[in-house]
């Protein structure tokens, strides 16, 4: 399975809008079979450490959300993701912190302060 970045991204998406906070992924997200690919995400979620799986439930980390929130912006994001694409690739480490730069200059850009 090859890694899907904006499936990624609509998954975080759609933990952030669950309630409740801790959940089971295979009743919310209808991921019955454990060989798809967006079951197979979610563990990569987990892996990088932005989801948790406590026993057969998940969770959002602080982590998750501090991803979420420099992602939101569709401009940024297709930002970030141009600035992969243009390298061949990045780790999504690296994608976040290409977002979070994305992030601080927009908003030097919108609000006039630098970070």
């Amino acid at each position: 399975m090859k890694r899907d970045n904006d499936l990624m991204r609509k998954l975080l998406f759609e933990f952030e809008a669950n309630e409740p906070w801790l959940f089971d992924v295979s009743d919310s997200f209808g991921l019955g079979a454990p060989n798809s690919p967006r079951a197979g995400h979610v563990y990569l979620l987990c892996d990088a450490g932005l989801l948790e799986k406590t026993g057969s439930l998940f969770r959002l980390t602080n982590s998750g959300h501090h991803f979420l929130d420099a992602i939101r912006d569709d401009t940024i994001w297709n930002r970030t993701k141009d600035g992969a694409a243009q390298v061949g690739g990045m780790t999504l480490k690296m994608m976040g912190d290409l977002a979070i730069a994305n992030l601080k200059q927009e908003f030097t850009a919108r609000v006039g302060v630098n970070l």
